[in-house]
C-alpha cells in the first residue's frame, strides 16, 4: 500500500513538473530599474486561457490573491439587471468540496480577511492572508471557479436575493441622493445600454429571475478564459505557479468573450430629470459624457476636473462654497471600460431654486475660459497624481489589485508607467482642448434632487424619457450552454495544510521626548519613498464635558485650523501643498484631536514648514468662522432626515443622559453651537492645543537621525498645563424597553440594542477578553448575529455587535438596518442571541475558531505605514503595560471557554438592554407591540411624545 501511494505522489510530481516546463507559458516580466515607479511582476497563460500574475514581495510574511473576472452589470440583459453583483454573493454560499459559508470560516480562522466587489465592468474575488494559507485561499477560489453550480441551491438563492434587496435598500433606497447615480444612467445612455442600469440592478428584475437564469450567467462568464489571477506577497514564484495549475488548469472554458463595442454617447439636447428625496438640502448634478477609460484624454479631463472643482483652490469651491451659495461644490472626471462621465456636483443651501445653481455653473465656465490653465494647476495635479500612486504601493493587496485591474480592463497588467509618463505629459493646450471637444457649448444630463414636497425647486422639468422601440438585444451567447466539471488526478475535498504559521514582523521603533513635553515615536520603513506623522492632541469631544452649553466647539475649532494662517490664504496653503503632493490635516475625534501629515520624502522640509505654520500661527478669520459655523449648523439640521443619525444620537442620550458629554455628537446640537463666538474657538485653542497632551508618530522612509533636526520648529511650541474633565462614568441600570422614533415611508429600520458599559478601552485586559468574547457574538463576518439575520433570514444587509473602545467608559451595542417588514422579526433574533450567548456562551469549536482567527491575524497587522502607526499609538500610550502584544498573545492562549462564558453572562445582561428602532411608525409599531416589550414613542432628539 505504502508503495502505491509513493508511485501515485512520483506520477503527480511528474505531472505538475511537466505542465509548469511544457504548458504554462511565460508571456511577460516587469523588473524594477532604480527608483521608477513600478510593480515587478512575472505574468503567464495557462492552456485553458486563465492569466496569472505574480509579484514577489517578502517584506511581509502576508500574500494576497485576487481572481477578477471580466465581467460586471455591462454583460447583463435588459430585464436581467443585478446579476453580475448577485453571483458576487452567490460565490461566497460555498461548491462542491466547500460548506455553505465554510469560505468566509476558512479565511477568518486562518487569520485573514476577504470580500468581492462588482462594477459595470468586472467582478473581483480577494484574500488577504499569512504566507502559509496561499495553497489553501488557492483551493478555495479554483473550488467556486470550476466547482460552484451543484451547490447553488433554491434555498441559497432566495436567502441572497434578499441580502442584495437589503444592501440596495441601505446603499441607495433608503441612504440620501441614493437614488441619484441610476436616474443618471437611464438618462443619459440610450436604452439597452450596458451603463444605463446600476450594478446594483432593479428590485423587480431581481423579483422576475430565478436560480437558473443565475447559472447560465456564471457558465457564460466566469471561466479561466475569462478571468485573471493576481497573486502577490512572501512567495515562490516557481512554487505559485505548481499550485495554479494544480487547482486550475483542469477547469474547462466558458465561451469565448469578446469586447463590448458601443457607439460613443452623444446628446442632442440638455436632458433634465429629478426626483424627490428625504433630504434637506437640493443637489444639483450636470453630467457630460466623455470618455472610456485609458483614452488618450482621460487625464487632461482629470486635470480639468480638478481646476474647475478639485478642493480649495477650484473655481467651483470658490464660486459656490467660500461664497457661501452652497454647502458643497465639486466636479470629477470618471471613467469605465466602454465610456466616461464628466461631473459636477452642487449641494444647495435649504430652499434654493437649483435654476440658479445652474446659471452659477455656466458663468463658472465662462469664468474659466477667461481664467485659462496656468503652471500652478498642472504641477498641482501631477505631483498629487504621483504622491497618492505611491501610497497606493504602500501594501500587497494594494500593489495586486492594481495589477488585476490593468490587467482585465486593458489587458496590460503594467499600465502603471505609462499611465504616470501620459500624465506628466498632459499640456495646458490639452486641458483647454477637452474642454472645449467635451464640456464647452456640450449637452449634458442635468439632475435635480429635492426635498419632499419642493418640486419648485428643480432646475427644470423633466425632458427625457429613453426609448425602447428600436432596441435590438445583442445575442448574449447562452444557447447550448453546459455545465462541465474539471477532472482532477487528486481528491479536491481534501482541504490543504497549511505549514507552520509565519513569525509576525513588530516594527522595530525608537522613542524621543521634547522639552515641552511631546512624546515621539517612530520606525523606519523604506517600502515607498514616504513620511507620515500623525499627531495626537489628548481631549477631543469629552472636553466639552468641562462646559456642555458650548458643545460642538471643539469640531469647529479643528476646522478653522484647516483654514488660513497668519501668513498665507488657505487657497494659498492648499496649492503649495498640492504641488508638493502633500497633505496636513486636522481632525477631529472622540479623545483627541489628530493632525495627519503625509509627504513624499523628498518634499518633506516643505511640508513641514507649512504644517509648523498651520499649527502656531492659525489666523482664526471671521470670515472663516462664520462659514463653517453655518456648515456646522446645516449639518445638525441635516441629521434629522438620516435614520442612522437618529438611531445613534437617540441611543446614547438614552443611555447616558442629556448631562453627558457622551450623550452629544461631536458637532453638538443648534443650541449649544449658537452660543460659541470666535474668542471661544481663540480660547479653546489656547487652552487645550499644547505640546504636554501630545503624541507623535513618524512612519516612513526616514530615520531618528534624519527626521529630528528637521522638527526643531515644534520646541516654539510653549506648553501649558490642560485640565482634562473628569466625566461621571456611574451607570444606571435600565429596564430593557422599545423606544421607537417615526421616520415615515423608511424602507428600512435602524436598530440599535445596547447598554452602557463600566468598561474602558484597554490593549490587554479585561476589555480585550470581552471583545475576545464578543468575536462569535457579533465581531465577524461568521459571527451568531450576522448568519442569523444576513445568511439565514436575509433581515439586512449585515448585522454586528461591539464595546466602545474609547478610554471613558462607552457602550455594548448590537445594530443592524433591517428591511421594514422584518423589523419586530430582527428584534426577536438579536434578543435570542444575545440571550443564548449570554445564558449558554461559547461553544468548544466557537472558541477554537475565535483563537484561530484572532490569533493567526497577527501576520497582517503591520504592513502598511497606517496599521504600523497604529501599533506604535499603542506602544506610547500604554507605556506602562510591558509588551502588550506578548500578553494580548499569552491572553489569547490562555483564555478558558469557562472564562468567556463569565464574561458573556456578566457583559450581556439582556434583561438590562435598551432598544432603539428608528422606522416606518405605521408599518411596523403594531408587530413591536406584540413582543411583550413596554413601547416608548420619542420624537427624532429624543424626547418622550
Amino acid at each position: 500500500m505504502k508503495k502505491t501511494q509513493a508511485i501515485i505522489a512520483l506520477l503527480l510530481a511528474l505531472s505538475s513538473t511537466y505542465i509548469s516546463f511544457s504548458q504554462t507559458k511565460l508571456v511577460e516580466k516587469v523588473t524594477k530599474k532604480g527608483n521608477e515607479l513600478v510593480i515587478p511582476y512575472e505574468k503567464y497563460i495557462l492552456p485553458n486561457g486563465l492569466t496569472l500574475i505574480i509579484h514577489e514581495d517578502h517584506s511581509d510574511p502576508v500574500v494576497h490573491v485576487d481572481v477578477t473576472y471580466h465581467v460586471g452589470s455591462a454583460r447583463e440583459e435588459i430585464g436581467k439587471s443585478g446579476f453580475a453583483h448577485f453571483f458576487e454573493h452567490m460565490m461566497f454560499q460555498g461548491s462542491d468540496h466547500v460548506g455553505d459559508e465554510e469560505h468566509f470560516k476558512i479565511i477568518t480562522e486562518a487569520g485573514g480577511n476577504m470580500n468581492g466587489t462588482t462594477n459595470r465592468d468586472r467582478t473581483n474575488y480577494f484574500e488577504t492572508v499569512p504566507s502559509n494559507q496561499l495553497e489553501r485561499a488557492l483551493w478555495l477560489e479554483a473550488d467556486r471557479m470550476g466547482f460552484l453550480l451543484d451547490a447553488v441551491t433554491q434555498g441559497k438563492f432566495e436567502i441572497q436575493r434578499a441580502t442584495v434587496k437589503n444592501e440596495r435598500g441601505q446603499n441607495y433606497d433608503n441612504r440620501p441622493y441614493g437614488l441619484g447615480s441610476e436616474y443618471v444612467a437611464k438618462t443619459l445612455y440610450p436604452y439597452g445600454h450596458p451603463y444605463s442600469w446600476l450594478t446594483i440592478g432593479y428590485i423587480e428584475d431581481l423579483n422576475r429571475v430565478n436560480v437558473n437564469d443565475l447559472k447560465n450567467f456564471f457558465l457564460r462568464w466566469y471561466g479561466p478564459n475569462n478571468a485573471a489571477l493576481s497573486i502577490g506577497g512572501d512567495v515562490n514564484p516557481k512554487e505559485v505557479i505548481k499550485l495554479v495549475e494544480k487547482y486550475f488548469s483542469s477547469i474547462p472554458t466558458c465561451p469565448a468573450v469578446d469586447k463590448t463595442i458601443v457607439p460613443a454617447v452623444a446628446l442632442s439636447t440638455d436632458r433634465y430629470v429629478s426626483y424627490e428625496d428625504n433630504i434637506r438640502f437640493p443637489m444639483l448634478q450636470m453630467v457630460f459624457p466623455t470618455t472610456p477609460a485609458f483614452h488618450k484624454d482621460e487625464a487632461a479631463l482629470d486635470v480639468l476636473a480638478q481646476i474647475l472643482g478639485g478642493g480649495k483652490t477650484s473655481l467651483f469651491y470658490k464660486n459656490f462654497v467660500k461664497s457661501q451659495k452652497a454647502l458643497q461644490a465639486g466636479a470629477y472626471n470618471s471613467t469605465s471600460e466602454l465610456a466616461g462621465e464628466f461631473t459636477m456636483t452642487v449641494v444647495a443651501l435649504p430652499n434654493t431654486p437649483l435654476n440658479q445653481m445652474e446659471k452659477m455653473i455656466r458663468s463658472t465656465f465662462d469664468e474659466f475660459e477667461k481664467r485659462g490653465v496656468n503652471d500652478d494647476d498642472l504641477a498641482q495635479f501631477k505631483a498629487n497624481y504621483e504622491a497618492s500612486t505611491v501610497r497606493n504601493l504602500s501594501s500587497v493587496s494594494g500593489k495586486v489589485s492594481q495589477l488585476a485591474n490593468y490587467q482585465a480592463l486593458a489587458g496590460d497588467a503594467g499600465l502603471l508607467t505609462k499611465e504616470l509618463a501620459s500624465i506628466q505629459a498632459v499640456t495646458k493646450e490639452d486641458v483647454m482642448r477637452v474642454y472645449q471637444q467635451y464640456i464647452q457649448g456640450k449637452k449634458a444630463v442635468i439632475l435635480s434632487v429635492y426635498p419632499k414636497g419642493k418640486k419648485e425647486l428643480i432646475a427644470s422639468e423633466n425632458n427625457f424619457v429613453a426609448q425602447p422601440e428600436n432596441y435590438q438585444a445583442p445575442n448574449y451567447g447562452y444557447d447550448g450552454l453546459k455545465y462541465v466539471k474539471a477532472k482532477d488526478i487528486f481528491d479536491r475535498s481534501k482541504k490543504p495544510t497549511t505549514g507552520v504559521n509565519p513569525e509576525m514582523k513588530l516594527p522595530n521603533y525608537w522613542k524621543e521626548k521634547l522639552p515641552n513635553g511631546i512624546k515621539i515615536i517612530g520606525t523606519n520603513t523604506n517600502e515607498i519613498p514616504a513620511v507620515t506623522l500623525s499627531f495626537t492632541i489628548k481631549g477631543g469631544h469629552f472636553l466639552s464635558a468641562n462646559d456642555l452649553s458650548k458643545v460642538g466647539i471643539m469640531p469647529l475649532t479643528v476646522a478653522m485650523m484647516n483654514e488660513a494662517t497668519n501668513e498665507h490664504t488657505a487657497e494659498q496653503l492648499s496649492t503649495s501643498l498640492q504641488k508638493l503632493g502633500s497633505s496636513v490635516s486636522f481632525n477631529s475625534g472622540l479623545e483627541g484631536i489628530y493632525v495627519q501629515v503625509n509627504s513624499l520624502t523628498k518634499h518633506l522640509d516643505a511640508t513641514l514648514a507649512i504644517l509648523a505654520e498651520k499649527l502656531l500661527s492659525p489666523k482664526f478669520a471671521q470670515e472663516d468662522f462664520d462659514r463653517l459655523k453655518k456648515q456646522q449648523l446645516e449639518g445638525i439640521a441635516n441629521q434629522s432626515t438620516q435614520p442612522v443619525a437618529i438611531a445613534d444620537q437617540v441611543f446614547d442620550k438614552i443611555l447616558y443622559g442629556k448631562e453627558s458629554i457622551q450623550s452629544y455628537s461631536m458637532n453638538g446640537t443648534a443650541e449649544t453651537l449658537k452660543n460659541i463666538t470666535l474668542e471661544d474657538i481663540k480660547t479653546f485653542y489656547q487652552q487645550y492645543f499644547s505640546p504636554s497632551v501630545t503624541n507623535l508618530i513618524i512612519v516612513g522612509d526616514i530615520t531618528k537621525n534624519a527626521i529630528m533636526p528637521k522638527l526643531s520648529f515644534l520646541t516654539q511650541w510653549k506648553a501649558k498645563e490642560v485640565k482634562m474633565p473628569v466625566i461621571n462614568q456611574d451607570r444606571k441600570s435600565l429596564k430593557t424597553k422599545i423606544y421607537l422614533v417615526d421616520k415615515e415611508n423608511a424602507a428600512q429600520s435602524e436598530i440599535r440594542i445596547g447598554y452602557a458599559t463600566n468598561l474602558p478601552y484597554s490593549p490587554v485586559g479585561e476589555y480585550y477578553q470581552t471583545y475576545v468574547m464578543n468575536y462569535i457574538l457579533g465581531g465577524a463576518f461568521n459571527s451568531r448575529l450576522n448568519l442569523n439575520l444576513r445568511e439565514n433570514k436575509g433581515y439586512t444587509y449585515g448585522a454586528r455587535s461591539s464595546f466602545s473602545n474609547t478610554k471613558i467608559a462607552g457602550s455594548f451595542t448590537a445594530q443592524a438596518g433591517v428591511k421594514a417588514s422584518t423589523t419586530d422579526s430582527s428584534v426577536v433574533e438579536f434578543m435570542k442571541e444575545i440571550k443564548n450567548y449570554a445564558e449558554q456562551g461559547i461553544t468548544a469549536d466557537e472558541l477554537l475558531f475565535t483563537k484561530n482567527s484572532i490569533g493567526q491575524s497577527d501576520a497582517l497587522k503591520y504592513e502598511t505605514p497606517v496599521q504600523k502607526a497604529s501599533f506604535l499609538g499603542l506602544v506610547l500610550e500604554y507605556e506602562q503595560i510591558d509588551n502588550f502584544v506578548e500578553a494580548r498573545k499569552n491572553t489569547l492562549k490562555n483564555l478558558t471557554q469557562a472564562k468567556v462564558n463569565a464574561l458573556a453572562k456578566q457583559y450581556l445582561p439582556y434583561q438590562n438592554m435598551v432598544i432603539v428602532i428608528v422606522g416606518d411608525k405605521k408599518n411596523i409599531k403594531s408587530g413591536l407591540e406584540k413582543l411583550g416589550y413596554e413601547v416608548v414613542e420619542l420624537d427624532k432628539s429624543g424626547v418622550e411624545i
